[in-house]
């Protein structure tokens, strides 16, 4: 065990970063710069649930980066099992003896976690934190300024996938990626005749189960504006609704008319018969962008997923998730200088150079895919939804979870499967399902 800051230590760090000024890790910094001090050693533990992608990749070089100017804070980074993450959060916060920062999602992930984080406002100067976009999604009310309780490292796409030269050998034009349903069932029936797979389906792979959230995220999209998504969680829309079967109905019959893989349900590692060209698209998050070019270099491009029947002029953008202090940490002062790291632009660096989209202002990506997702945004200025995952009760994303899949499959029939959904959305308790998702509260 490293030695841990005396109490006048930490009383003393904690002032001085109230004042703008702090001394942590053997480092003064004032104004970005830092020098030699004489604090005592501190270890960090950081808990995350990123598996082995490039989320997962980046955070050791962050960690070395953040050290060389902090010599005396050890971070230690420990990876734990995604599947039951969140339990051991809430075990160590009972136990009060777990990690001093945490991998976190936003959303009304956040929310539903609270208890045990901190809120940054005390801790993190305001300059700072307004260097971060997406702070709002982790605050009480989604309210940047009141109560950040997660500072997001990445700015996060759900989006789809194509191989232009598969599109191109199926007499399809390699630029032109569907856009509506009509056009999806059609160039999914040329994909097929050439025995590739239209569309790859499976198990993800921080989560080693079919995550529907992503589909699901644009098929309410192709139906529902933004403004009218909190219908979906306050009750206004039901979840039987003749236009949300609708549309889980056609995603149905992807798998019906075999443009779906039959083994959608048990496939595993479903990246690789896309990289190796056997599948024509695939639906992801942004983060598989890197290896996606890195395979296919210029034959892979984006689309936004056609689940609607005009073209839909909306994109899925997202602080997904980034980095929080639990409340029973003994070392906030110094965990916190490694959230002041995390706003800097040597830090949004290493993000876009480890092929994610950092959430520092003014540092862009430099992959080329994470460039044309942002020009969705900020040059075609689509529509932009929040991660419907993140915005429903995260006890009704995890019924959703286990629906979801069978109806696309046709385990469990639409009507089935949209009134399981209803009966989850029922049984939650009222201020899970008020009049706004910014009323979420955790009983």
């Amino acid at each position: 065990m490293a030695k841990t800051l005396s109490l006048l230590g930490g009383l003393l760090a904690i002032g001085l970063l109230a004042a703008g000024t702090v001394f942590a890790g053997g480092a003064k910094e004032q104004g970005g710069q830092a020098s030699q001090g004489s604090q005592s050693n501190v270890t960090l533990n950081l808990w995350q649930n990123l598996g082995q992608g490039n989320q997962a990749k980046v955070i050791p070089t962050l960690i070395a980066a953040f050290q060389k100017l902090h010599p005396n804070i050890t971070v230690n980074n420990v990876q734990q099992p995604r599947a039951n993450y969140f339990a051991l959060l809430q075990a160590a916060a009972v136990s009060q003896s777990g990690p001093d920062l945490v991998n976190m999602w936003t959303g009304l992930f956040t929310m539903q976690y609270k208890s045990f984080l901190e809120n940054l406002k005390p801790l993190v100067p305001a300059g700072d934190l307004a260097n971060v976009a997406g702070t709002e999604w982790s605050s009480v009310g989604f309210n940047a300024p009141d109560s950040p309780y997660v500072l997001p490292f990445q700015v996060q796409f759900y989006i789809g996938f194509y191989n232009k030269k598969l599109f191109q050998a199926a007499g399809l034009d390699p630029n032109s990626p569907p856009t509506t349903w009509t056009e999806l069932f059609a160039a999914c029936e040329k994909i097929k005749a050439t025995g590739v797979t239209c569309i790859e389906q499976g198990t993800q792979n921080l989560s080693g189960e079919f995550y529907p959230w992503y589909d699901l995220t644009y098929m309410m999209a192709g139906v529902f504006s933004p403004a009218e998504w909190e219908g979906l969680y306050n009750g206004k829309i039901q979840w039987t609704d003749p236009v949300v079967q609708s549309q889980l109905q056609k995603w149905h019959q992807l798998y019906v008319k075999g443009y779906v893989n039959q083994d959608a349900l048990t496939a595993t590692n479903v990246m690789q018969p896309f990289i190796k060209g056997q599948a024509a698209m695939i639906i992801k998050i942004n983060n598989d962008a890197g290896p996606f070019t890195e395979a296919l270099g210029s034959d892979v491009g984006i689309f936004i997923p056609p689940f609607s029947d005009k073209p839909l002029q909306g994109v899925d953008e997202f602080a997904g998730n980034g980095l929080a202090i639990t409340t029973y940490s003994p070392h906030k002062a110094a965990a916190a200088e490694f959230l002041r790291f995390m706003t800097t632009k040597e830090a949004g660096q290493i993000v876009a150079d480890g092929g994610l989209i950092p959430a520092v202002r003014g540092v862009g990506p430099t992959n080329q895919l994470a460039k044309d997702m942002l020009a969705l945004v900020d040059q075609r200025h689509y529509a932009v939804y929040p991660m419907l995952d993140n915005v429903l009760p995260p006890s009704f994303v995890d019924v959703g979870s286990t629906v979801l899949p069978s109806v696309l499959v046709g385990g469990v029939s639409v009507e089935n499967g949209a009134a399981s959904l209803a009966e989850a959305w029922q049984k939650l308790p009222a201020s899970e399902r008020g009049a706004s998702w910014a009323d979420y509260q955790v009983p």
